[in-house]
């Protein structure tokens, strides 16, 4: 089983260095899905046996993370006409050699934390903080306003994957209540981002500093 969460904990990664690496914003929306749909697992490899309870975290977090959030951007990036991050503020490339820089701080820093015989075999605290890392990254680092809100998506799984250690004790209600409030947030978001276009015809965040005027 730890080998498996493991797995899934590497693939895991491997997306935050691929949304980092690519321009698209849609490839990047999907990148995100996908590590959403991942992490909805994330229940079932670290805490046994399955309940009905593991069951009413697992389904609702799919299908926020997997399908109805990235669902909502894709459809805002519709009526968008820059479908490109074309100058982040550190390049593609640049912004890869830094998640990976992160990736291995992660790892660094989780050896010397003390984490208890069953966590310290697995990657899930160097994989949470490695993602929060790269959701930083996304966030500081693009102008377009969708990407941002990637950004924000990639740093709440990093913590939903610290949640995640503590889920035996944190009740069901307080989990599903912070799914809401993310679900509620992105659909805000979403609308904004759409008034922003119309406003602009731009997403690049730069342009509102001529409301000041």
């Amino acid at each position: 089983m730890n080998n498996l969460l493991n797995s899934l904990l590497v693939m895991v990664l491997m997306l935050n260095l691929f949304s980092l690496g690519t321009s698209r914003i849609v490839t990047v929306i999907r990148i995100v899905a996908a590590q959403g749909a991942l992490l909805g697992l994330l229940p079932l490899l670290l805490h046994q046996p399955f309940t009905l309870v593991m069951a009413l975290t697992v389904i609702p977090t799919i299908a926020l993370k997997g399908i109805a959030i990235p669902g909502m951007m894709i459809h805002a990036l519709r009526d968008v006409k820059i479908k490109r991050e074309v100058e982040p503020l550190i390049g593609l490339q640049s912004s890869v050699i830094l998640g990976a820089l992160a990736t291995v701080f992660a790892l660094l820093f989780a050896d010397q934390l003390p984490l208890t015989a069953a966590h310290s075999g697995a990657l899930i605290v160097p994989a949470a903080i490695a993602t929060v890392l790269t959701g930083f990254i996304l966030l500081t680092t693009r102008f377009k306003a969708l990407t941002q809100v990637v950004g924000y998506l990639v740093l709440e799984n990093g913590i939903f994957i610290f949640g995640m250690l503590l889920v035996e004790a944190m009740p069901l209600v307080v989990e599903m209540g912070v799914l809401l409030d993310l679900f509620v947030g992105i659909f805000v978001i979403c609308i904004i981002v759409n008034q922003i276009n119309r406003a602009f015809s731009s997403m690049d965040t730069r342009r509102m500093v001529s409301l000041k005027d």
